[in-house]
């Protein structure tokens, strides 16, 4: 096997690559050397027990607070740039994209599973739409790869994040900072902790991030690609006797975003109202986007809140068992409006309306007296109702002339120009071809989960150690679907519109004709006859137009004009695991694990090709991934050298992902198989006790088998990924400085499932006039270099840090294709320019 091979070379480059990940510690304690001189070790919790990392078979990443505070991280995105083998992707905070070994999870649909799982102390937050939350104030944070299900639970098939918030502690404590920086950046986070008792404690945090667009809007107004985002969170610590602890949790998080900046490569940047040419095609210039008139009463950007409370309780039954508890409820709602076609015209603008709110409630007993087996097992219950709504606002007139592939590229014809030509194009049909047409489409998704897990370790000598898991879960699920249209589409309509019309026409014309003849005993004049058809004609159209049923040109409404259809069905399954660890020394671990992951079924509606006709819903299988994979770990160097290493092989059956439907729609069905395979290797070396050094390297090669998109990439996916940099402390007499280089590299990655390959994307007629034949939906391979230098005077309370991020001003995409590329014209999102800042910190 492909992983087999991958091992061998893993090992034969152990002395030259020697990589790990111990570069965080996500527990103040030292468990390897002594002092400052060796890496701290670090203690997890995958297992649902604090181990040492050294001992966890499993490929993990821990990153504790210090070490994200000192390399600049403060959300998702930035964090993923130092675990191998994960990234992520950031439209927006309502736009993730959590990529996995090559996998990606990030569909907006109510009725979407995800692949990765994204957690709060234990609690999934997985809804892509309620995912991206502000990291500050944590503990660490915790990254397991491969299939998790057996662990985690549901949508953890390629991997889990476990974000661990600080919590409230018996002593008196505070911090602040406070950062600006370049296109108005502005920053502040808080804490304070104050205990109430010996036995209760309360903590404060928060932050607020602001920053205005990188990208210019060339209309005026807010430039886009900002950010806005205000978070805070309340904890209780209560620990009323020595075996017993409650810690209740409540966030909350509002953001206001400006909009983002779907930039068009197909047409030219223009003035709205002169036509004049105000822009160029590149993808990292500015933008003329804007609202449709009157649509959403508000401008493109994103208003969202995300709100939870979580209750954790563990109570020491004895020395060898302990019961947890975990109760949970959240809740999002979020709106975002954007310019989907890219262009100055306005052609087509969306929204996107998503709530969700959900409850769970898990059970897990552990068992561990010290001697050859330990345990746990659990039962958990989830329940989840969603909605995506997502309206659309339509200037029919610019619509026809687009689908006739009547508008210019890449500079289109001006307004007034295209004005005239779109009333010679409708003839008498003209003034009910409307520049405000509205339909919308709504998915909604409810589930009800029940898991029962178990897992149990077998010490079976000192050096050899056999686990096995196995979680059955059971699904009972709700997809639903809805569509209207709030005026008809006479654009839509025309070609069924056009012979009624002419026929009615005729039919009352003749009728005057003969009543003439038989008043007068002779035929009328071909100038009376003319003068009849042009007085008849207007009434004929306003008729017909007024009798049209409610037609939409991308979505075809449900019965009643927006009734919800529902599918009800259920599905379950069994996931597992087996893992052997071998102790060859107390600094020299080696494991090999087969695991089953499992995303659930999945149905998701879409609009029938008749108005007023039922939806149509499409099934995708559950999918299913086996892996092996193979571990090595190791602290060399008296602990001054951490290292962990992996390499894995999948095999992928009933492989999910997003296809457009002649609508305009995204379903989810079946690609086939996939396979993918790849390695994974972390370094933390200390060089001295004021100087330490990191790196990691991912290679991952993620390839569709058989079905829809045999032998494509899987999107988002570099086969290569790398970071390195280090962390570098002196101090002199009277003050202490600080430097912190790193640099992050990837190779080439495509935007879509089909490569952007010509063949998936034809001309379609009603949706795509031209055929999709340019391959530029990619980013080639790029780095990003970021530089940090602090100082601190000795015994005050205070420090300063200046930094910037992307010293190269390196110009890459984040993002193409999106919404318009179903319609055969791309957009394209930049990413991140140059950025420089201070940060003051404050302790007290």
């Amino acid at each position: 096997m492909t992983a087999l091979r991958l091992a061998s070379v893993s090992f034969a480059t152990l002395i030259l690559a020697a990589p790990a990940l111990a570069q965080t510690q996500t527990q103040t304690q030292t468990v390897t050397g002594s002092g400052e001189a060796n890496v701290p070790e670090i203690v997890v919790t995958l297992q649902k027990r604090e181990q040492k990392l050294l001992n966890v078979p499993a490929a993990v990443t821990g990153l504790s607070a210090s070490f994200l505070t000192d390399v600049g991280v403060t959300d998702f995105a930035e964090m993923s740039l130092f675990v191998p083998g994960f990234e992520v992707q950031d439209q927006s905070p309502n736009n993730p994209g959590f990529v996995m070994r090559g996998i990606t999870s990030d569909s907006g649909a109510a009725t979407g599973e995800a692949r990765v799982s994204v957690f709060q102390d234990g609690v999934s937050i997985s809804r892509a739409r309620g995912a991206y939350v502000e990291l500050f104030d944590l503990d660490r944070v915790e990254v397991a790869k491969g299939p998790q299900s057996t662990l985690f639970g549901r949508g953890a098939l390629i991997g889990a994040v476990n974000i661990i918030q600080a919590k409230a502690k018996p002593v008196l404590d505070g911090k602040a900072a406070i950062s600006a920086g370049d296109y108005n950046y502005r920053m502040a986070d808080a804490m304070v902790n104050v205990p109430l008792s010996d036995t209760l404690a309360v903590r404060l945090s928060g932050r607020a991030k602001h920053r205005d667009g990188y990208t210019e809007n060339l209309l005026g107004g807010e430039d886009f690609n900002g950010l806005g985002s205000d978070a805070l969170r309340f904890t209780v610590a209560w620990r009323p006797t020595d075996t017993l602890r409650f810690d209740l949790i409540t966030n909350y998080q509002k953001d206001s975003t400006p909009g983002t900046g779907f930039k068009s490569g197909t047409f030219t940047p223009t003035d709205p109202t002169t036509g004049a040419v105000i822009g160029d095609l590149s993808p990292t210039s500015g933008a003329a986007l804007a609202n449709g008139a009157g649509f959403k009463s508000r401008d493109l950007g994103l208003e969202r809140i995300v709100a939870g409370t979580t209750l954790l309780g563990e109570w020491r039954l004895s020395d060898a068992y302990r019961l947890s508890s975990i109760s949970a409820y959240r809740r999002f709602s979020a709106s975002e409006v954007f310019d989907a076609d890219g262009m100055s015209l306005p052609l087509l603008a969306i929204a996107e309306d998503a709530k969700g709110k959900q409850w769970s409630q898990e059970l897990r007993l552990n068992y561990d007296a010290g001697g050859a087996l330990s345990w746990f097992a659990g039962l958990s219950y989830f329940k989840e109702e969603a909605s995506t709504a997502v309206p659309m606002q339509i200037n029919e007139r610019l619509a026809g002339l687009f689908l006739g592939n009547a508008l210019a590229r890449p500079t289109p014809q001006s307004p007034a120009v295209l004005d005239a030509t779109a009333n010679t194009a409708f003839g008498v049909l003209s003034p009910y071809v409307l520049t405000n047409h509205r339909e919308s489409s709504v998915s909604f998704g409810k589930i009800e989960s029940v898991d029962a897990y178990a897992d149990l370790t077998w010490r079976v000598t000192p050096k050899l150690e056999l686990s096995a898991g196995v979680r059955y879960t059971r699904d009972d699920k709700v997809s639903g679907y809805a569509a209207s249209v709030e005026t008809p589409s006479a654009l839509a309509a025309t070609s069924s519109l056009t012979p009624v019309i002419t026929a009615n026409v005729q039919a009352q014309v003749t009728q005057l004709v003969t009543q003439y003849v038989q008043a007068t005993g002779s035929p009328p004049s071909q100038v009376q006859i003319n003068t009849w058809t042009a007085q008849v004609t207007p009434l004929v159209v306003q008729a017909v137009v007024a009798g049209m049923p409610p037609v939409g040109i991308f979505k075809q409404p449900t019965p009643g004009n927006g009734n919800r259809v529902d599918q009800t069905f259920s599905d379950d399954g069994v996931t597992y695991r087996l893992v052997a660890r071998y102790a060859f020394s107390d600094t020299l671990n080696a494991y090999v694990s087969a695991a089953r992951g499992r995303q659930p079924k999945v149905v998701s509606g879409d609009s029938g090709s008749t108005p007023l006709a039922a939806p149509k819903f499409t099934s995708a299988d559950a999918e299913i991934v086996d892996s092996l994979e193979l571990g090595l770990k190791m602290r060399l160097l008296d602990g001054r050298l951490s290292w962990d290493t992996a390499v894995y092989g999948y095999k992928y059956k009933n492989f999910q992902t997003q296809v457009a439907t002649s609508s305009g729609g995204l379903i989810t069905v079946s690609a086939g198989q996939a396979d993918a395979y790849g390695l994974e290797t972390q370094a933390y070396f200390r060089l001295t006790p004021g100087a330490d050094l990191f790196l990691t390297y991912a290679y991952s090669h993620a390839r569709f088998g058989n079905g829809l998109y045999e032998d494509n990439r899987f999107r988002l996916n570099p086969d290569h990924s790398l970071s390195f940099g280090g962390r570098f402390k002196f101090s002199t007499q009277n003050a202490r400085f600080w430097f912190t280089p790193t640099y992050t590299w990837q190779s080439e990655v495509v935007f879509d499932d089909n490569n952007d390959f010509p063949k998936y994307q034809p001309a379609v007629p009603g949706l795509r006039p031209v055929a999709d034949t340019k391959q530029d939906e990619k980013q080639d391979a790029y780095g990003l270099l970021n530089l940090r230098l602090g100082y601190a005077p000795l015994n005050a309370p205070w420090s300063v840090e200046v930094y910037a991020d992307n010293v190269t001003d390196e110009a890459y995409i984040k993002d193409a294709g999106n919404t318009g590329d179903n319609l055969g014209i791309a957009t394209f999102i930049a990413g991140e320019p140059r950025m420089v800042g201070v940060t003051l910190r404050i302790n007290y």
